[in-house]
């Protein structure tokens, strides 16, 4: 598993905890996963792939495609 392509992934702009997780809402040194695996002795149970850019892209022509209610 790999932090970096989770939706919850963020990268802060504190050098010292440059690492956070909105789900665990935690900023570490290292990826979140190992953080959670070292604090809890379990695998991150919360990871989410984020989405591909061609599923980004069909989302967005959905959303031009689909006529408005006026």
């Amino acid at each position: 598993m790999n932090c970096i392509n989770c939706k919850h992934f963020f990268v802060t702009w504190e050098s010292k905890f440059p690492y956070g997780c909105n789900a665990y809402e935690i900023k570490s040194k290292s990826a979140p996963n190992l953080q959670v695996l070292e604090n809890t002795g379990t695998a991150c149970l919360v990871f989410t792939p984020k989405k591909s850019e061609d599923q980004t892209q069909e989302s967005i022509h959905k959303k031009d495609s689909t006529p408005s209610k006026n």
